[in-house]
């Protein structure tokens, strides 16, 4: 019964999939634990070599008892420092008695400490990194002491000395002599009691109760909107997850949906994709998928934005795969809940959905959460949003592109590149704007360029790089053959890719642009981040490619001045005398008007990646609604069965059928449609040099059945 059950519910996901799915970024634009939004620049600033804005930060921190956002920028300099080895060195060694400096070189201690002791769990030297491990923390007990008398009314070098209790597994009274002095300086400090939360986590794992009841104490003495509501969820995590136990009579299930329906309410204090927001976000969306409330669960995903933590999904696996992985699950176990002919509520109508918050009176009432912070820069996208400049670099001429580009349904500009052998794209808006993948519109936040590339490669042998630059953050991708094949992304706050992983993406890029040696190019994926510009065009250069045009970065029109650029759509359908291209002085409709069941005659038809699920479904439908009929007939359960697993297979063989029909319909106009003729001197600004019939330079007259594209004067 599970069996069929779950057949049953194969149609419902495949048909509600996409639209369940509307609101959640593309899984190219997760980002790793970004640092705060008050740090990105003073990471960047010391990436290139200028220390002067971490020590500002700091002290002004430290001046004006702003302790939470203390203990945040701390520990992100210092994981900064354990990534970036010798970038804060000169700041950390000029003053010996600067208590910011002393509190960053503390919490480095534990850091490299965490680092060693997540290793010792992946199974590498246990004894010997412990051990390893153990003497760094007992090397930084000094610096730990120089830095609480540095600064005698901060919190913060508690919250480490708790961090360090926890790492060197310390006895109770040490832990709580620590603990003492933290809480007589800041009674109600979020990152104090997660750290004693850890330390209580890892000492008490024979008596997990004692870290649920501190947890369920701190968040009942909390304010609304405190992080600290979000303590009990973070010991059911530790329970759950980390310590691999289900329910028992310390943490029983009501205690575990307590802590769940306590951090969805402290959730609805901040807005769709708050970084601040992203860790309990984070483990809030894994436990409502453990607890089976689907709907919720995707909710907290599409709240999360693009914020991914390390925490809780390093405890699965690699944290991006394992992010993206139960995303995909949960969207996919939502949409078979929805009926078959029953229409998902919109993403802006659920709490949390990127479309905005729809909770009456959630901003500027007097509860809601606003972070505390340094300006947000000008032009810098809101939380949660992926809008980066995206250009492509196409291994082949303008004319070979303009020929394979409509297939993916999107308005594309094209300009010649690399003496007129490569061509350089981008998204121009249209009728796939959004992204679109085989002519189907994408879900909203897709990269459209990324999208029409895997369409409009399907088939062809030429590769595609696309380049993506976002403020101080760039990257490449290689797509080719209808796919995404490799990635690299520089950040000046992320940590520096091993040199494996920058050696295997460096060898895909090179073979697909015929570069023998790629050691030039590991050395530059393997290079700080810093500035993100320079290396993506270092990168280009150890391709052999040519620079990209100057406004990129600058402009979401990159190509319009580009000489030669010239804007590629859609064919529409031919219209008689008098109809709508008449009309439009003999400019096409943005969006063309189709025969009823047919698309315009230039368009491709569907591709085996739209046959093959679709075709698959049907079969397996099919077959079960012909057991269900053998069932019935020897006297098995009521007709109601056969008679719904029938109606959906014969839906779901509607749909080929009619692909076939509209691939004949689109063969017979292909074959009877007039040419189009371009008035004469009507080429307009994008157009200069065209020469083609379709407005592609070197176009021939018998491409047109392949895609043809026209030409669209400004």
């Amino acid at each position: 019964m599970p069996a069929l059950r779950r057949l049953l519910a194969l149609p419902r996901a495949l048909r509600h999939g996409a639209s369940v799915g509307a609101g959640l970024p593309p899984e190219e634009a997760l980002v790793l634990d970004a640092p705060a939004p008050g740090l990105r620049d003073v990471l960047a600033a010391a990436g290139g070599g200028d220390l002067r804005p971490a020590a500002e930060l700091l002290a002004d921190t430290r001046l004006g008892a702003r302790w939470e956002l203390r203990s945040e920028y701390a520990a992100g300099l210092a994981s900064f420092a354990l990534h970036h080895p010798g970038r804060l060195d000169a700041w950390l060694r000029e003053d010996p008695d600067d208590p910011d400096a002393l509190l960053v070189r503390a919490d480095l201690c534990v850091h490299r400490a965490r680092a060693l002791l997540a290793a010792d769990r992946a199974g590498h030297a246990a004894r010997e990194r412990s051990e390893a491990a153990a003497a760094l923390l007992r090397d930084g007990v000094p610096v730990l002491r120089a830095a609480a008398g540095a600064a005698p009314s901060d919190p913060v070098p508690w919250r480490v000395a708790v961090d360090h209790a926890a790492g060197l597994r310390a006895p109770r009274e040490v832990f709580d002599a620590y603990w003492e002095q933290a809480v007589a300086r800041a009674p109600h400090h979020y990152g104090c009691h997660a750290a004693a939360l850890r330390y209580l986590c890892g000492a008490g794992r024979e008596a997990p109760g004692e870290a649920f009841d501190f947890a369920e104490r701190a968040a009942e003495d909390a304010l609304p909107g405190s992080l600290l509501n979000s303590l009990p969820l973070t010991a059911a995590v530790e329970h759950l997850v980390v310590a691999g136990r289900k329910p028992d009579a310390a943490v029983t299930p009501s205690r575990i949906d307590a802590a769940i329906d306590r951090a969805a309410e402290l959730s609805a204090h901040y807005g769709p994709g708050d970084p601040e927001a992203a860790g309990f976000r984070n483990e809030l969306a894994l436990l409502l998928a453990v607890r089976e409330r689907w709907e919720e669960s995707l909710e907290q995903f599409r709240a999360v934005g693009v914020h991914v933590r390390s925490r809780p999904w390093a405890h699965l696996g690699d944290p991006l795969r394992e992010f993206a992985g139960f995303r995909t699950g949960v969207r996919t176990q939502a949409a078979s809940r929805v009926p078959f002919f029953g229409a998902p509520p919109s993403p802006s109508a659920r709490h949390g959905g990127t479309g905005g918050d729809a909770r009456p009176g959630a901003r500027g009432r007097p509860g809601a959460r606003k972070r505390p912070g340094p300006r947000k820069r000008s032009g810098a996208r809101e939380a949660g949003q992926w809008q980066p400049y995206v250009l492509a670099l196409c291994a082949a001429p303008p004319a070979e592109v303009a020929r394979a580009a409509p297939a993916s349904g999107a308005a594309l500009r094209l300009a010649p590149a690399g003496d007129g052998r490569l061509t350089w794209v981008e998204a121009a808006g249209g009728p796939a704007a959004g992204g679109s993948r085989r002519g189907r519109v994408g879900p909203p936040g897709e990269d459209p360029l990324t999208a029409a590339a895997e369409s409009f490669t399907a088939g062809e042998g030429w590769p595609v790089l696309v380049l993506h630059r976002d403020g101080d953050r760039a990257g490449v991708a290689l797509v080719r053959g209808g796919g995404q094949q490799a990635c690299h992304r520089w950040d000046p706050a992320s940590r520096i890719p091993d040199f494996a992983e920058a050696s295997r993406t460096a060898r895909a890029l090179a073979s697909a642009f015929g570069v023998e040696d790629a050691r030039p190019l590991t050395a530059v994926l393997r290079s700080n981040g810093f500035p993100a510009a320079r290396r993506q065009e270092e990168a280009l250069a150890a391709l052999g490619l040519p620079p990209p045009p100057q406004e990129y970065g600058r402009t979401a029109r990159t190509l319009e001045d580009v000489p030669g650029a010239h804007l590629l759509r859609e064919r529409p359908a031919p219209a008689g005398p008098g109809g709508a291209a008449a009309a439009g002085g003999g400019r096409a409709p943005a969006r063309p008007t189709h025969p009823a069941g047919a698309r315009s005659a230039g368009a491709r038809p569907p591709s085996a990646r739209w046959w093959a699920p679709r075709a698959a479904a049907a079969l397996v439908l099919l077959a079960a609604a012909g057991h269900a009929w053998w069932e019935w007939g020897r006297g098995g359960p009521g007709v109601l069965r056969p008679l719904l697993l029938t109606g959906a297979a014969l839906y779901l063989s509607g749909r080929p059928a009619g692909a076939l029909l509209g691939a004949r319909t689109r063969l017979a106009a292909a074959r009877t449609a007039p040419p189009e003729a371009a008035p004469p001197g009507d080429a307009g600004a994008d157009g200069a040099g065209t020469g083609g019939p379709d407005g592609v330079p070197g176009a021939r007259a018998g491409d047109g059945a392949r895609g043809p594209a026209e030409h669209d004067a400004p």
